[in-house]
């Protein structure tokens, strides 16, 4: 069989052969660590893993990675209320996300990158885009990709050209820009806030240039797969389409998944929104299992509802499959070698008159949830 991918840069499925024989590499983007870890994420994190999982049983080699953005304006701002060091504050919560994402039998990644640990290889991608033309300083010593250099390739997950993008956008004005769109690579310190040193002064990364440095120094120039929230593809997803390529001259990734949003009363569930529900709090009144059985439920890239109720019915969804499954294994358990011994409980009848012996009946399930599996999960 063969596996399908939607691919979100052609908007269609495509047959999944990755650069090096069976070879994956894979990077999916993190969270920023400044608060508890909330179903929203844990609705990203639940469907790559299960994408992961089900490459590796496929026999695929997967080199899985996934980042931290450790330190960023609302780590900065949190960590000034509580009166601490900004990596003191990150540290925490990237503590509480293993918590979080073990109670959901989460694989742990391959290598999972601080943004921190990366600045010499962000400093050298910005510099070379500041050499090719693709980058500017400003007066206060930052540094932006002016996007004007790269129309060519611009938005091309969005399938829409930067003159398409301008036309009627309200966006607010910045004077230190050359284009309303141009986004920071670079951003100058302000008085009191945490810094590294650069060739333009002292400031920290910008956002998206971060995923650009680390995913190429720990998987390479070109991934297989780039994956994330559909609320990433723009800006941060192109962005780092625009910076990675104008600065390697080879495409980023062959092919884009995006897993569908979890939303609340019909708004995606987000912490700027302040309606939505972490991990912890929600693992307090369900099983965590029940509540990866919810996220794992509907299909990757389509919206999920959340609702207590809509847990409600998982679980005794989750219930009646758990059920099943132990009771499968007690009969396997109990059952002497021979495999006549184990047939009458799942005697199928078939056209004719024929019964099914369970081996049988295994490989036609294990055949129909692959040929499932294949059609873009």
């Amino acid at each position: 069989m063969t596996l399908y991918v939607h691919n979100t840069r052609s908007g269609e499925k495509e047959e999944f052969r990755p650069l090096h024989g069976n070879n994956v590499g894979m990077y999916v983007c993190g969270v920023t660590v400044y608060d508890d870890f909330h179903i929203g994420h844990a609705r990203s994190y639940v469907s790559f893993d299960i994408i992961r999982r089900y490459l590796t049983y496929s026999g695929f080699d997967v080199n899985y990675v996934q980042n931290f953005t450790d330190v960023d304006d609302k780590i900065i701002n949190r960590a000034q209320e509580r009166g601490i060091d900004p990596l003191q504050l990150s540290r925490e919560y990237i503590e509480e996300y293993f918590k979080d994402t073990d109670l959901l039998n989460i694989q742990r990644a391959d290598s999972y990158p601080k943004a921190t640990e990366y600045i010499p290889e962000m400093l050298t991608m910005i510099k070379g885009l500041v050499e090719k033309g693709h980058a500017y300083p400003t007066d206060d010593g930052s540094v932006y990709f002016s996007v004007e250099t790269a129309k060519d390739i611009f938005g091309q997950l969005r399938h829409q050209s930067l003159d398409d993008m301008l036309d009627g956008a309200r966006v607010e004005v910045d004077e230190r820009k050359r284009n309303p769109k141009d986004f920071a690579l670079w951003k100058a310190a302000k008085p009191g806030e945490i810094f590294w040193d650069s060739p333009w002064g002292k400031g920290r990364p910008g956002w998206h240039i971060e995923c650009s440095a680390m995913s190429s120094h720990l998987i390479g120039t070109t991934l297989d797969i780039h994956g994330g929230g559909m609320d990433l593809i723009f800006p941060h997803h192109e962005s780092e389409i625009l910076q990675s390529e104008c600065y390697s001259g080879k495409p980023f990734a062959k092919y884009w998944l995006h897993n569908g949003l979890l939303n609340v009363n019909e708004e995606k569930m987000s912490k700027s929104l302040e309606n939505f529900f972490s991990v912890k709090n929600i693992t307090k009144q369900f099983d965590p299992m029940v509540l990866r059985f919810f996220l794992a439920y509907t299909h990757y890239r389509s919206p999920i509802e959340f609702s207590e109720v809509a847990l409600e019915e998982t679980k005794k969804g989750f219930e009646r499959l758990k059920g099943f499954r132990d009771r499968l294994q007690s009969m396997i358990d109990n059952a002497e070698e021979s495999d006549e011994m184990v047939c009458s409980p799942f005697e199928k009848m078939r056209e004719g008159g024929k019964t099914a012996k369970p081996l049988d009946l295994a490989t036609e399930t294990t055949d129909a949830f692959m040929q499932a599996m294949d059609d873009d999960f």
